[in-house]
């Protein structure tokens, strides 16, 4: 699965323009007082205007063997969020490690590195190592619910977890990372999960797909 654009919403426009563009070195695409459009790797960053909004989850991919490189990037720019005294987050069972840190939203923004993607890189780290946007966070009250959407309008699959508590729907390039957030909180600030609209333009199997979620409702329609 690839996240060709993820489509989010803010009620702080200038601000979050200039943290992307001039903290982090993302290129814009398009911008306007109501919305920035930001290349990200691969994929689009498209940030709305919205009067009211709550907090996401997203990650973004970057070179399997950068993690360190990234951390020390970051820590000149942002806030790194730790786990305890961890700033590298070691998930084993995945093979990969990430680090994790605020935008002025206080979206939860992660940088990962897969090992089994195997893009390692000898190149400077900046911004021209974010790869490509991986994962959006979608907290339900139901998983199952969401996963029977999605797979039975794109025919991805279950990489990890299940319905109870923590599911991750798709493949390493691109992830709906769905928690039942009557039990499970955010990793790893524990901050509330909230179901925050969104839009997401996404290609599976070579079939290109838009889905919104919108209300804590999800639709899909094919391109």
């Amino acid at each position: 699965m690839q996240i060709k654009e993820l489509k989010i919403y803010s009620s702080k426009i200038k601000a979050q323009t200039h943290f992307y563009t001039q903290i982090l070195g993302l290129r814009v695409l398009r911008q306007s007082d109501k919305n920035v459009v930001l290349q990200l790797g691969k994929s689009i960053l498209h940030i709305a205007y919205a009067p009211k909004t709550t907090p996401y989850h997203f990650a973004i991919n970057i070179p399997a063997n950068q993690e360190t490189e990234a951390l020390d990037w970051l820590k000149a720019k942002v806030k790194i969020l730790t786990n305890g005294s961890k700033e590298i987050q070691d998930f084993e069972f995945w093979n990969a490690k990430a680090i994790y840190f605020y935008d002025p939203d206080h979206n939860i923004v992660e940088l990962i590195a897969r090992k089994n993607l195997n893009n390692a890189s000898d190149q400077k780290f900046n911004a021209d190592q974010f790869l490509e946007i991986s994962e959006i966070g979608l907290p339900t009250h139901d998983i199952e619910k969401e996963f029977i959407e999605l797979h039975t309008s794109t025919g991805i699959e279950i990489y990890d977890g299940g319905f109870s508590r923590f599911c991750a729907i798709g493949d390493e390039h691109g992830l709906f990372i769905c928690i039942n957030k009557s039990v499970k909180d955010w990793f790893p600030t524990n901050d509330k999960a909230f179901s925050s609209d969104f839009e997401i333009k996404l290609t599976e199997k070579g079939k290109a797909y838009q889905i919104t979620y919108k209300n804590e409702e999800l639709k899909t329609v094919k391109d």
